[in-house]
């Protein structure tokens, strides 16, 4: 599988999941600069986490504008999976990949500790090798990570069972302190529509393997890979 790390000024994660990809799961992996045009023929884009642009005026809502957003667009509306991660969410939210908005946490305080998601949709192309209703552990590093949506979205959301992961403590329960953004029905990550695109603001690629502290996120990436394989052989 060939990957496109889209890199931002101010990325500051993607050598992280370039690692991963290619390192820990044997992708061919190109770093591909904000400037380009093209994505290079790779089956799967990343955007990964950092503070694109400095977070001037809005999380990415300059790097919305990068010459590689239009190949993005025509990556994603041609079926092909595209992940954001952290700022790379914020990115999917202004280029309307993705629903609604992420906004300031609640408490005005950047967050950067380990939480737990819990997984709510394990039949995405994003999710296969995780259980329904599993917790997983993963951390978070954000000030803007405070989902909103408004009410339509948010019910369209959970009828048609698009939130992936949503913030719950280490029993899988959503109350009390399990949120610790603020964000509207505890969301961790949510797809589009046609189920290619996840935008998540954990950091699976910080969690891959056991010499981090924990291995929750490869699966996610794992997950990435069987699904194409099975389109590619089907």
């Amino acid at each position: 599988m060939k990957v496109a790390v889209i890199v931002f000024p101010g990325s500051n994660c993607d050598s992280d999941v370039t690692y991963v990809c290619e390192e820990l799961l044997g992708c061919q992996v190109e770093e591909v600069w904000h400037q380009e045009k093209s994505l290079r023929g790779a089956h799967l884009a990343i955007l990964p986490g950092g503070f694109s642009f400095g977070d001037y005026l809005r999380c990415g809502a300059i790097a919305r504008f990068s010459p590689i957003i239009d190949a993005l667009l025509e990556h994603a509306e041609g079926g092909k999976p595209v992940l954001g991660i952290c700022n790379g969410f914020q990115v999917l939210t202004e280029c309307a990949l993705l629903p609604g908005a992420l906004l300031p946490n609640v408490k005005r305080k950047f967050r950067c500790r380990e939480t737990f998601i819990r997984v709510e949709n394990s039949k995405t192309f994003f999710s296969t090798l995780f259980d329904e209703g599993q917790v997983l552990s993963m951390p978070i590093a954000h000030a803007d990570g405070n989902y909103y949506a408004d009410e339509d979205t948010l019910t369209a959301l959970e009828r048609e069972q698009r939130i992936v992961f949503r913030y719950c403590d280490a029993l899988g329960e959503t109350g009390g302190l399990a949120n610790p953004n603020g964000a509207m029905h505890n969301i961790a990550g949510i797809i589009n529509a046609a189920g290619n695109v996840l935008g998540m603001m954990p950091h699976p690629e910080r969690c891959s393997e056991s010499i981090l502290g924990g291995s929750d996120g490869y699966n996610l990436f794992a997950s990435i890979i069987d699904n194409w394989k099975a389109q590619v052989t089907s």
